[in-house]
């Protein structure tokens, strides 16, 4: 008995290369220098339009020239105006024209988020800087509250001010200054008089109330015998 062989693994099929034939530069479209610088000067003035640099095919039937950009601030830069014609046709129609860069072009470096561009040390100091302000302001707002405390413990306990009390040493001290001195006696006689003991108490007359009753009784007696 033969062992079966074992089934290989199908090989992947060779990738085909594609090869992209570079466009044919179109002659009819290459001589139509004039008809280019035409459609750029269109956009831009003529003292800033220099000399012809270049004519590159595209694509099929599709050919951009360029000009050199005498413009302030643009070093190196150039104008270009793309040009094109129907099948069979010989008229030449300026598609699109505009200011490109050159290979000497100054131009700003590619864009770097801001997460790339800042340093670990930068971070770190960003963060420290956040955390000293959080710390103030919470320091900043325990003392506003502690001060709140502080001011309704002191004038009650709603934060209302309280009038602060009558001294009772006063009254106190007119009182007793009223008692020495006596009730005083009203001006029309009406009310109660001075207090006089009941013993050896004088009349109006200056005689005691005790020998003016015992005058009337013996005036009185002979009156009776006769």
């Amino acid at each position: 008995m033969t062992n079966p062989e074992p089934e290989t693994a199908a090989a992947p099929a060779p990738k085909r290369r594609v090869y992209q034939r570079a466009p044919k530069l179109d002659a009819l479209l290459a001589d139509a220098t004039e008809r280019a610088r035409h459609g750029v000067l269109e956009i831009a003035p003529a003292d800033q339009v220099g000399r012809h640099v270049s004519a590159v095919a595209e694509g099929e039937r599709l050919v951009v020239h360029r000009f050199e950009a005498q413009v302030p601030g643009y070093g190196g830069w150039q104008w270009f105006a793309s040009v094109a014609r129907a099948p069979r046709s010989k008229h030449v129609t300026v598609c699109e024209v505009g200011l490109l860069p050159s290979g000497e072009s100054l131009l700003a470096p590619d864009w770097v988020p801001w997460a790339e561009r800042v340093r670990p040390e930068e971070a770190a100091e960003a963060q420290e800087a956040e955390a000293a302000e959080a710390q103030a302001e919470g320091e900043t707002a325990e003392a506003g509250t502690e001060g709140d405390a502080a001011g309704s413990s002191s004038d009650g306990s709603a934060g209302i001010a309280v009038p602060p009390a009558e001294d009772a040493s006063d009254e106190t001290s007119d009182a007793a200054v009223v008692s020495e001195e006596g009730p005083e006696a009203p001006e029309d006689g009406s009310g109660d008089g001075p207090e006089v003991p009941e013993h050896g108490s004088v009349s109006a007359a200056g005689e005691p109330d005790g020998a003016a009753d015992a005058a009337e009784t013996a005036d009185a007696a002979p009156e009776a015998n006769g």
